[in-house]
C-alpha cells in the first residue's frame, strides 16, 4: 500500500474486481464484452504470465493494467507487450498509471524477460515518451498506433 492508500493486488487475487476490469476494457478497446471477458478469464487462469494488476483505493477499483504475451495485432511477434492501462477518470493525474507500469515492469523482469512493448494511440505517445519508453514504429494500423519499448533492469 502506498501513503495514499493505493492498492495493488493481482486479480487472481482480487477477483471481486474481474467485472469493473472487463467492464473497463471492453468500454475502451473491445467491441464484445462476452470476448472480453473470456480473454480476462484466460488470463486469470493462467499460473503466473500473463497477469492483471489491480489498483485500489479502500477497496474501490481505481485502474488497471495487463501484462501478456503479444498484444499488438500487426506485429504478433513483438512481445512481452504492457496492455490494457487504464485509470478510472476521475483518479487520473495522481500517478496511478505510474505506480501500475512499475508493478507490471516489476513483474516482467521478475519473470526474467529483458524488454517490454507497449502499443499507443498517437494522444498517448506523448505520455510514455515522458517516462522513458521509445518509440520503435509509428502509425501501425487503422488506429495509427506507435510501438514503443522499454529495456528492464
Amino acid at each position: 500500500m502506498t501513503s495514499d492508500g493505493l492498492e495493488i493486488a493481482d486479480l487472481r487475487d482480487a477477483p471481486e474486481h474481474f467485472g469493473a476490469v472487463a467492464d473497463r476494457l471492453w468500454r475502451a478497446w473491445w467491441d464484445h464484452l462476452a470476448d472480453v471477458e473470456a480473454a480476462l478469464q484466460e488470463v486469470v487462469d493462467s499460473e503466473e504470465f500473463p497477469f492483471t494488476l489491480v489498483a485500489t483505493r479502500d477497496g474501490r477499483f481505481v485502474g488497471t493494467v495487463t501484462g501478456i504475451q503479444s498484444d499488438i495485432d500487426e506485429r504478433p511477434d513483438v512481445g512481452p507487450c504492457l496492455a490494457a492501462l487504464w485509470v478510472e477518470p476521475e483518479e487520473r493525474g495522481q500517478g496511478i498509471a505510474e505506480v501500475l507500469v512499475a508493478n507490471v515492469l516489476a513483474r516482467f523482469s521478475a519473470h526474467g524477460f529483458e524488454r517490454v512493448y507497449l502499443s499507443a494511440k498517437p494522444h498517448l505517445h506523448g505520455f510514455y515518451q515522458a517516462r522513458g519508453w521509445t518509440m520503435v514504429e509509428n502509425e501501425v494500423g487503422v488506429d495509427r498506433l506507435g510501438i514503443f519499448v522499454r529495456a528492464l533492469p
